[in-house]
């Protein structure tokens, strides 16, 4: 393949971040048929065609590559230009965008002292999409994002892994609630109204899957970290309480453990781009710390060891 045009592929990234050809051209401050131009030779040097013409535009499977390839090359130029303007005007300069995937549970808990780390760097903008652990991998896949916290131990083609630590879940349950479906020592699993996060969220399926159980007649679809806890506080079903969020609750007894069901750990890993970047080194050393601090540690991984030495590709 020949040499690709840094203005050709910065063109794809903003087509595949807006939606639409008409929008990029807003955007890149040029008309819609420039758009078209740009796109057509980039298809044109890579043989392909990289954007489905659909609304919204979808990159192909051929273009997902160059969407990553456009990412790094956009990084890379806004760290170079931040270095030049380094002890300059505050307000010159380029930006420098760090696309990450997070779980909603952790942006809700342990991922927040990276937020207060990234609220020190000048021009650095966190762009954060909230995705289920098991499928935040994909975004990284697709080019979208620069790194993922995910339940993914083995590293996107370009990226490395590294784990982080694990999140504990309790089934529990409002007192009343569990009461009024008691049956002898246990409880009724397929009357009890139960809660689930979105369509992606399993995790309350495994608990009825080890006593036998599938979903109740009631199911409550709650997509809100907070939300959640406070439906299951309240009443309105049983769920997955985390530990971070639930401890005073179960300590008190606001909420309580069902009786006889084990809570379910979830390993998280890093993913990254493999890539020299000193923000996105910066990032990831700040999503190391947090983890250590708050995050039970890795299964396997003894009492101080450390875990921020990316694990080789592979």
């Amino acid at each position: 393949m020949p040499s690709l045009d840094p203005t050709q592929l910065e063109t794809l990234v903003v087509i595949a971040e807006e939606g639409t050809f008409d929008a990029a051209a807003r955007r890149l401050h040029i008309t819609p048929s420039a758009v078209s131009q740009r796109i057509r030779a980039l298809e044109r040097a890579a043989g392909q065609v990289l954007v489905r013409r659909t609304t919204p535009c979808t990159p192909t499977e051929a273009g997902e590559p160059l969407i990553r390839q456009g990412r790094q090359l956009r990084l890379l130029l806004a760290e170079a230009a931040a270095s030049l303007n380094a002890g300059g005007d505050s307000s010159d300069g380029a930006v420098v965008d760090l696309s990450v995937v997070v779980n909603a549970d952790t942006l809700a808990t342990w991922f927040r002292p990276v937020l207060d780390e990234v609220a020190t760097w000048d021009r650095t903008a966190l762009r954060i999409t909230v995705e289920d652990q098991g499928y935040s991998a994909d975004a990284l896949r697709r080019g979208e994002v620069l790194a993922a916290v995910t339940s993914e131990p083995k590293p996107v083609q370009g990226c490395t892994v590294e784990p982080l630590g694990r999140l504990r879940y309790t089934p529990g349950a409002a007192p009343a609630l569990i009461e009024r479906h008691r049956r002898g020592r246990g409880i009724d699993w397929g009357s009890m109204p139960m809660i689930v996060f979105n369509e992606k969220d399993h995790l309350q399926d495994e608990v009825l899957a080890a006593h036998g159980a599938t979903r109740p007649p009631v199911v409550h679809r709650v997509p809100s970290s907070h939300d959640f806890h406070e439906a299951i506080r309240r009443g309105l079903g049983w769920g997955m309480l985390l530990d971070a969020q639930a401890a005073a609750d179960l300590e008190s007894g606001t909420t309580i453990p069902l009786p006889g069901a084990k809570p379910i750990d979830i390993e998280l890993f890093w993913q990254r781009w493999r890539l020299d970047s000193v923000a996105l080194d910066d990032l990831s050393e700040a999503v190391r710390r947090a983890a250590r601090a708050q995050l039970r540690r890795p299964r396997g991984q003894r009492a101080g060891q450390r875990t921020d030495q990316p694990r080789p590709p592979g």
